[in-house]
């Protein structure tokens, strides 16, 4: 699985990808540094115009961050997959001598584990420009993580799992549609879902809805190969 792994990346030229992670990466951490110190988030009278629930850092950071990653994803997915399938360079992949399910799952998997990783480091160096600019300016919002604290590690590495899974619906979508306009269209409609208020109501401080929805992703990823042995290509 590994060396299906390499492939995928070095077949797909990972290098553009890390390359405009890293660009997403640096424009997050500018933006999210104006938006605690640069007074772009306050009214004219020098406030903070946020909504409810939204006037410590923490919240900021994990919106920006989880709906740059989890269009940059769908994006992958829709390259890596949906796109091959359109192309027809799924064909020659599955004339190998190796199950469609597991080349499929390798393509899954490869775009998955640089996602999550992106989006771990992603969120590192935003979280680490925060605490250094913290040290020394005022900030617009409340400072409200401690970076010592193992639990932050955790809770960051666990979102970042959901947030990147969450793209497996996306996928799923498009192979049935055989759009990936479709796939990408569907992680903005995501977005909206599980990130958006309804009045003081958000689904995503809903402690279960993290759980129900990694289910429901990995569920989804597995009906996306489930069935590749049996069925035409796109």
């Amino acid at each position: 699985m590994l060396k299906l792994i390499k492939l995928e990346w070095k077949k797909n030229n990972i290098g553009k990808y890390i390359r405009n992670a890293l660009i997403l990466a640096g424009c997050l951490c500018l933006f999210i540094f104006a938006l605690a110190f640069l007074g772009i988030a306050n009214d004219p009278d020098g406030t903070l115009d946020a909504a409810e629930g939204m006037n410590a850092i923490s919240a900021p950071i994990e919106l920006f961050t989880s709906m740059s990653f989890l269009i940059f994803t769908s994006v992958m997915l829709s390259s890596f997959i949906v796109s091959a399938y359109k192309n027809k360079t799924m064909n020659l992949m599955f004339s190998y001598p190796i199950k469609r399910q597991k080349i499929l799952a390798s393509q899954m998997l490869a775009v998955w584990l640089f996602n999550f990783a992106a989006l771990v480091l992603t969120k590192l160096a935003v979280y680490l420009c925060i605490f250094a600019g913290s040290k020394c300016m005022p900030s617009s919002f409340f400072i409200d993580f401690n970076i010592g604290d193992l639990s932050f590690y955790l809770q960051l590495i666990l979102k970042s799992g959901v947030i990147v899974s969450m793209s497996f619906i996306a996928l799923f979508i498009g192979m049935i549609k055989k759009s990936s306009k479709t796939t990408i269209v569907t992680s903005f409609l995501l977005i909206f879902l599980t990130q958006a208020n309804v009045g003081d109501f958000s689904m995503a401080g809903n402690a279960l809805f993290p759980v129900v929805l990694t289910a429901l992703s990995f569920l989804f990823a597995f009906l996306s190969i489930y069935n590749a042995e049996r069925k035409d290509l796109l």
